[in-house]
């Protein structure tokens, strides 16, 4: 690599006749190695991507979509001149985070903890359980990482070499936790159960739009947007239906009230992290944290809360008879997480100046997500 300019990335391609038996137009996940190849360069925000051609390689239809060149192999095509350019072979699997730390210089961990080299077709499968592993997250709570992404990560899996879009798997998990929502309406015995069943199901497959948005490189806006207002539409409809169900069973108008406040209090969160974080991002995951600086306290303590481990409770109550406790802690509790974002707020307007800059630039997720990018 040589210093200064702009940044390049040339892949060099060997066709059919590659040496790890792997050709660049090897289906992984739903895209072509060297296609991954190039999208994530993209996002790394390299100035150029050249792509070598190779005997028996449709290199064109490979790269179509992308703004890659095509060079002649070997050859000087490609060279960046006073630029910086940077080597990458067919078989190799690079993440984003890694190609950005090498247009810069040099990675800030070991070569090989962001990449994955393909030396057979042996190394397939464990090339595709490289790039799922990377798609958990570090702030996840305990049973999203040991049990949902397990279940989520399996169905995208089987998802990523199908016209399934991110937004579509969207869609059909709201729909799944709407469906468990209106059982809690019933008054059949084991319908609350697999209400919250459903809902827990919805939560499971809401993974799964931000892993296929990251994986497939089809991060959006509009995708994050939805994924978010949809949880917390779901979640609104679940105190909804308990509150109405218990009223009915009571006769009393209490549960009403309670459902009210439970739904004014989660809306009230939602609006108010989407319009101080996610409204401000320019680029980069749309949501990873509820504050503008996730390495508060109160910051990492809201964040805690965030996480959906809660819905294992909604079972367990759904399972003794006791759902309406849910309800009641919900009641008690979206109001204070509402005062408790707003505190962090106030907290983060007394900060200094330059650290008030600096943490509006903080990129807040799918779901990638997120996540998507923007999940």
């Amino acid at each position: 690599m040589s210093g200064g300019g702009a940044t390049t990335l040339r892949i060099s391609t060997a066709g059919k006749d590659a040496r790890s038996g792997v050709a660049g137009d090897t289906v992984l996940l739903g895209l072509p190695i060297v296609k991954r190849a190039v999208l994530a360069a993209e996002r790394a925000g390299f100035e150029r991507i050249v792509v070598e051609e190779a005997a028996g390689l449709d290199v064109p239809l490979l790269i179509a979509g992308t703004r890659a060149e095509i060079a002649a192999a070997p050859g000087p095509e490609g060279d960046p001149g006073a630029g910086r350019l940077v080597l990458l072979a067919e078989n190799v699997l690079p993440q984003v985070r890694w190609l950005r730390e090498l247009k810069q210089g040099a990675p800030s961990e070991p070569e090989t903890s962001g990449r994955f080299v393909i030396a057979s077709p042996a190394d397939l499968p464990r090339a595709e359980d490289w790039l799922l592993a990377s798609l958990v997250k570090d702030t996840e709570g305990f049973m999203s990482r040991h049990v949902e992404r397990r279940i989520s990560l399996a169905v995208s899996r089987r998802l990523s070499g199908t016209r399934v879009t991110p937004n579509a798997m969207t869609l059909v998990s709201v729909a799944v936790g709407l469906a468990g929502a209106a059982l809690f309406l019933s008054a059949r015995p084991g319908a609350a159960v697999a209400g919250a069943l459903l809902v827990l199901l919805h939560s499971i497959l809401d993974g799964c739009d931000g892993e296929l948005a990251r994986l497939k490189f089809q991060e959006s806006r509009f995708g994050g947007i939805l994924d978010f207002w949809g949880d917390n539409v779901v979640h609104a409809a679940v105190f909804g239906t308990i509150a109405v169900a218990w009223s009915r069973a009571s006769g009393s108008r209490g549960p009403l009230l309670l459902g009210a406040v439970a739904i004014l209090g989660t809306i009230l969160s939602a609006a108010f992290v989407y319009r101080h974080t996610m409204a401000q991002v320019a680029e980069g995951p749309l949501f990873t944290s509820v504050s503008r600086s996730p390495d508060a306290r109160f910051s990492r303590l809201a964040d805690a809360l965030a996480r959906r481990d809660f819905l294992y409770l909604l079972v367990i109550l759904a399972a003794l008879g006791k759902v309406h406790w849910f309800l009641v802690m919900a009641a008690v509790g979206s109001p204070i997480y509402f005062l408790l974002l707003l505190v962090i707020a106030l907290a983060g307007r007394r900060g200094s100046a330059p650290a008030r800059d600096v943490a509006a630039g903080v990129a807040v997720r799918v779901n990638n997500p997120s996540g998507r990018s923007l999940r």
